[in-house]
């Protein structure tokens, strides 16, 4: 072989492996921090892209809402002598005169032994007319009755007692020590020391969530806002369902990180300084600190909220973007409120991307050498 073809050969030997290694995609944890950005709404793609500021921490965070509301908070103490709905009373009505209108055949005191409450939660009786019963205890009633009856009958005397029923009692499941149902008596008329008479949570006060179903409406507190806000330990109603549950919400840490994984709530908040604490933070030899991401999807008011907009409907995908670098970085990780679902990806610094070229390629040039040398004379 002559010099000229030895020399184009190797010449191409060399050329192929390089044109190989530029071709083919090297090993990454995923997207750069310049293809994420190109993924803007603005440019044609279909994520929103927002810089992490003060203002955006405000309007991002929006954190599953834990507390009850007012309704549940200003519910009355319910004790064990409250008439409920299906319960089935006894009236006994004094009149003070001989020829009553309750009065039975040998006179004295009438009698309605059998009166039910209906599902509205009200009796009748007549001559006072259909009067609301539950949620009312057999004192309460007996002085509404009498007052109704005071301007058909004079100086009427009632007496009310329950026939049957059950009495007010609530059900208790869930993550607890003791599951069952209990009867609200005087030690237990609120929330707290229900939990209490059945046994506690079983899981750790961090993790643990309080929900009360009542009336078909269902409202949730965390057990360490409990014990810190004495307003949530609300008072009970007859066939509240208590539920103890521990959190189910995680997120995923991706990329340039300690480690990738799966990440569940160990507090009822987590910011984005926290989630990277939790996997080992940033790698400090590969991840770009301006590439901290955060990827959800926003429901349309709180994308209408972030963006400054008022016509979106729909929910939108957003991609957080947290500088670390910048004077507030810090302080904007630290207050941006990680949420259920959310995404976490740091992205590889781009001299990492050059080191990882570089090298396949002084590789492959090393491989072509060797290929060269093969190259017969």
């Amino acid at each position: 072989m002559n010099n000229m073809a030895k020399s184009s050969a190797r010449f191409s030997a060399v050329f192929v492996l390089a044109t190989a290694v530029a071709a083919c995609g090297l090993p990454r944890a995923g997207p750069d921090r310049d293809e994420l950005l190109a993924s803007d709404f603005e440019q044609g793609g279909d994520t929103h892209i927002v810089a992490v500021d003060q203002r955006v921490n405000m309007a991002a965070g929006e954190v599953a809402g834990s507390g009850f509301s007012e309704s549940f908070r200003n519910a009355p103490t319910k004790g064990p002598d409250t008439i409920n709905r299906g319960d089935v009373l006894g009236l006994v009505i004094y009149e003070n005169v001989t020829e009553g209108l309750f009065a039975g055949t040998e006179g004295g005191p009438g009698a309605l032994e059998q009166v039910q409450v209906d599902d509205d939660g009200f009796i009748f009786i007549p001559y006072a007319g259909r009067i609301r019963a539950a949620d009312r205890t057999p004192e309460q009633l007996r002085q509404i009755i009498t007052e109704q009856l005071d301007a058909q009958t004079p100086d009427p005397q009632v007496l009310v007692k329950r026939v049957a029923g059950d009495g007010a009692t609530v059900s208790v499941s869930g993550d607890v020590v003791g599951q069952g149902v209990f009867p609200i008596e005087r030690p237990t008329l609120r929330l707290t020391a229900m939990l209490a008479e059945a046994g506690g949570a079983s899981v750790p006060a961090e993790a643990a969530q309080i929900s009360i179903t009542r009336d078909g409406r269902r409202e949730s507190v965390w057990l360490t806002d409990l014990y810190e806000n004495p307003s949530f330990d609300i008072a009970l109603r007859d066939q509240d369902r208590i539920i103890v549950e521990e959190d189910r919400r995680s997120f995923t840490v991706m990329g340039a990180t300690g480690r990738q994984n799966r990440v569940p709530f160990e507090t009822p908040t987590i910011s984005a300084m926290e989630a990277l604490s939790l996997v080992g933070g940033l790698s400090t030899n590969v991840a770009d600190p301006t590439g901290v991401f955060v990827l959800r999807e926003e429901p349309a008011h709180v994308a209408n909220e972030v963006l400054q907009r008022d016509d979106i409907t729909q929910p939108r995908r957003f991609v957080y973007v947290i500088d670390l670098t910048e004077p507030s970085g810090m302080f904007n990780a630290r207050d941006f409120d990680i949420r259920d679902e959310d995404t976490v990806y740091v992205t590889e610094a781009p001299f990492v991307s050059w080191q990882k070229r570089i090298g396949a390629l002084t590789g492959s040039l090393g491989t072509a050498s060797q290929v060269q040398s093969a190259i017969p004379d």
